[in-house]
């Protein structure tokens, strides 16, 4: 598969040939990964609205979506069975964990607010400063970091060769049998099976005109008007540029107004180690976004309200009247979407 270009050949500023910048957008146009899986259905769903409908269904391998299932599920992929995908990335709760930072092995905090794993796929780049092209390259990374699976392919190939099945499954479906290439292989066909179609704002954008109410229309209106969808568009509502997080101000400023900057917070520059990419990060998808709370890299804000009215101050230097924050959530909550035929909500509120 190709990836993406790596994060410093990726600066536009509005020239095609604009050498590397600091503050400005990071813009792959395509998302390689999502036009490598969405394919027709993505060319099919466009609208002459800055964001796409997600496809009802991709085109896998259902023997390798089945296995990878178990294996998200699993926690002998962690050093001493303690943690799953799972853990982290709950399906009942988002796809994410529901805490300000997620916790590793031991239960120790982790630095940066776990990202929701639906829709991450459709993702240009992974992670909130985007260091993963793939998500290839993000499992290898979560196998080894000490914070989250802790553990090396020796040590989880010994485990699950005990396992006759399961190695009997892999037998079946790849040439080579169990690998690290195998495993990371139906982890990530797994991932890329967890899309959420079917959201209320996706039925408008096909066509039904009952989708949403009169509030609704109006935050979507707002959401347009005021620049939001200048970063939060495309078939993940995001997820398919950089941008640096205070656009208007001196970047890093919302940091600073919640206690001393850390590392995390200096987003791709911890990748890149250019000083313009200080505070960059890659914009993430408001899919779902009404059930990922809290948000931010940081998990700083608690509420869409608190996380609105920051993105306004920060990014379009204004602050938006009360009336217009509640309405443009009331948009946000029409972009919950559907996993295996039931409103992600439904799963939520059990």
């Amino acid at each position: 598969m190709k990836h993406d270009p790596d994060p410093q050949h990726c600066r536009v500023t509005g020239q095609a040939s604009a050498p590397t910048v600091g503050r400005q957008l990071l813009i792959a146009a395509v998302p390689a990964l999502a036009l490598a899986f969405l394919g027709p259905a993505l060319v099919a769903a466009q609208t002459p609205e800055p964001i796409a409908p997600i496809p009802f269904q991709l085109e896998l391998d259902q023997h390798k979506v089945e296995l990878g299932e178990a294996l998200f599920h699993d926690v002998r992929l962690s050093k001493d069975n303690e943690n799953a995908c799972s853990s982290c990335h709950d399906l009942d709760n988002g796809g994410d964990d529901g805490l300000a930072k997620s916790k590793g092995l031991g239960g120790k905090a982790g630095k940066r607010n776990t990202l929701t794993i639906f829709n991450s796929t459709l993702n240009f780049r992974m992670m909130w400063d985007g260091r993963f092209a793939s998500s290839e390259q993000q499992v290898e990374a979560a196998i080894h970091d000490p914070a989250v699976m802790g553990t090396t392919w020796p040590a989880i190939l010994d485990k699950l060769a005990q396992d006759q099945a399961l190695t009997q499954a892999f037998a079946g479906l790849y040439p080579q049998g169990m690998q690290p290439q195998t495993i990371t292989d139906a982890l990530v066909v797994y991932e890329r099976s967890l899309i959420t179609p079917n959201a209320r704002f996706d039925k408008f954008l096909r066509g039904d005109k009952t989708a949403l109410g009169p509030d609704e229309l109006e935050g979507y209106r707002l959401f347009k008007t005021y620049g939001c969808a200048s970063c939060h568009q495309g078939v993940n509502v995001g997820g398919n540029m950089f941008q640096v997080f205070g656009v208007l101000g001196m970047p890093g400023d919302y940091f600073r107004s919640h206690g001393p900057v850390t590392d995390p917070d200096f987003g791709l520059y911890n990748t890149t180690k250019v000083e313009e990419d200080k505070f960059v990060f890659r914009v993430p998808s408001l899919r779902n976004v009404a059930l990922t709370a809290p948000y931010f890299n940081d998990g700083s804000a608690a509420t869409l309200t608190e996380a609105v009215d920051a993105m306004a101050k920060y990014q379009l230097g204004r602050q938006i009247p009360p009336r217009d924050n509640a309405l443009i959530v009331a948009f946000l909550r029409t972009l919950t979407g559907e996993y295996k035929g039931r409103p992600l909500d439904a799963r939520v509120s059990q």
